[in-house]
């Protein structure tokens, strides 16, 4: 079950969760579908096969926050595994996906008796703890364009690529939810994203189809460590 990424051994999520293990289901969503809602019951987790989820919370004024991101190979819902009596955050498919749903009882069973599979679980969910972590820090200490930029990156990173460098984000992404993102407002994201097409680091249309030039890109990232 495990497999190379980047020089080192990482164990296989996917050849485990395949949707047809016991308490599995593979489920497909469009763009904008509501996985769950704030407030559903928490009966089970999830694992992305594929395409982008955005994990929201909705404020009593009716204001949205976009928490997290997540995309192929990673897992969601995981809260239902605490004693929680409903779920903290709206899921919503940020562009076509297909998932795997996990029962509580299939999952804290495989937890128990797979020890590697447990051993590998732990590990995640502490990397993205530390992911999280330094998302914080650039919330605190980065510049909302340094911030934008990678939210741009994460967004096309499951691309092939395409002519000229292009890496397409597959799915419509309003300035409006990028502002929400990236914790800045509309009027700055709108600044930037000229400023970026500009300097031909992203191309972009009225509809809001957004392609990115990743090598060019990360260079700005990088440039502001």
């Amino acid at each position: 079950m495990a497999r190379k990424a980047h020089g080192r051994t990482t164990f296989d999520f996917g050849a485990v969760l395949n949707g047809h293990g016991a308490g599995q289901s593979r489920l497909r969503f469009k763009s904008g579908d509501v996985i769950y809602a704030q407030g559903n019951g928490p009966d089970a987790l999830f694992y992305v096969e594929q395409g982008h989820i955005k994990i929201a919370v909705v404020a009593r004024n009716g204001k949205e926050v976009v928490l997290s991101l997540r995309g192929a190979a990673e897992f969601f819902g995981e809260g239902c595994l605490l004693k929680q009596h409903q779920r903290l955050a709206t899921v919503t498919a940020l562009t076509d996906c297909t998932v795997v749903r996990i029962t509580k009882a299939a999952m804290i069973r495989m937890l128990r008796e797979a020890p590697g599979f447990a051993e590998a679980f732990i590990v995640y969910l502490i990397n993205r703890h530390v992911r999280n972590q330094m998302r914080i820090a650039d919330q605190l200490t980065h510049s909302a364009e340094r911030r934008l930029a990678q939210t741009l990156l994460q967004l096309a990173e499951t691309s092939n690529g395409g002519p000229a460098g292009l890496s397409p984000i597959s799915n419509r992404v309003s300035q409006t939810m990028l502002a929400s993102m990236v914790g800045t407002t509309r009027s700055r994201v709108n600044f930037f994203m000229n400023r970026f097409k500009r300097q031909g680091l992203i191309e972009y249309d009225r509809s809001g189809f957004v392609s990115v030039r990743d090598a060019a890109l990360r260079r700005l990232v990088w440039s502001e460590t």
